[in-house]
């Protein structure tokens, strides 16, 4: 028997977390409310969620710092951060503190919902929580990348790239692809933002190189 898809809504303004979660459940998902990350924290204990769509400033403080806190630990569950700050600095660091996606406030109810299915259907994707690649380990549930069994630190972001990269070896990856996979949708496409994080994963991930620039099409992980 399948086990059900179960989103968890942490938004205090109760109107809202009503309707969103009334949307999430029409599409068949199981979905759970919560009013704060205190509350929602103890509903993580015991029980496991395949998304969590989370406010950003609740009662009890900022989403993006929790967040980033859990990832820290392993925690790999794919967050979706509702929020009235729109600025590219708050979009920034929404995924640099480990959001998945990001949507601002007054948003459509249905794009929250496709964007919550696509999160959803990530997680469930069936793909080994631990990716290799030449000397290379990606461990996605902990979130921990080592070469040649050297843990190494990397940001959210680069993380993000490698991750991308690593699941698809051998094949051209454009830079299009890793911004609509890694980061927020309203990012310009012909920003040079792939390039950077690229720039500073190769210099962290060291020789032989194993990020090869495919010209006019992106990048590609590639044994040395």
């Amino acid at each position: 028997m399948r086990t059900p898809v179960r989103v968890m809504v942490v938004e205090d303004d109760e109107d809202l977390r009503v309707a969103v979660t009334a949307e999430l459940g029409s599409a068949g998902l199981v979905v759970d409310g919560a009013e704060s990350i205190a509350a929602a924290d103890t509903a993580f204990a015991r029980e496991h969620y395949d998304c969590v769509v989370f406010d950003r400033m609740l009662p009890d403080g900022d989403a993006i710092t929790y967040v980033h806190q859990r990832r820290q630990s392993g925690w790999a569950v794919p967050v979706l951060f509702l929020t009235a700050r729109d600025s590219l600095a708050d979009r920034v660091a929404g995924f640099d503190h480990g959001g998945d996606d990001y949507l601002v406030k007054p948003f459509a109810v249905a794009e929250m919902t496709a964007r919550v299915l696509a999160l959803c259907r990530r997680a469930g994707s069936g793909r080994p929580s631990v990716l290799r690649h030449a000397d290379l380990e990606v461990d996605c549930a902990r979130r921990e990348v080592r070469r040649a069994g050297v843990l190494l630190t990397l940001s959210d972001k680069e993380f993000a790239v490698l991750e991308c990269l690593i699941a698809r070896p051998g094949e051209a990856i454009a830079r299009t692809d890793l911004i609509e996979h890694c980061w927020d949708t309203q990012t310009d496409p012909m920003s040079n933002v792939v390039d950077v994080v690229v720039k500073r994963l190769r210099k962290k991930l060291r020789e032989p190189e194993l990020i090869h620039t495919v010209r006019g099409r992106g990048y590609r992980l590639a044994a040395s």
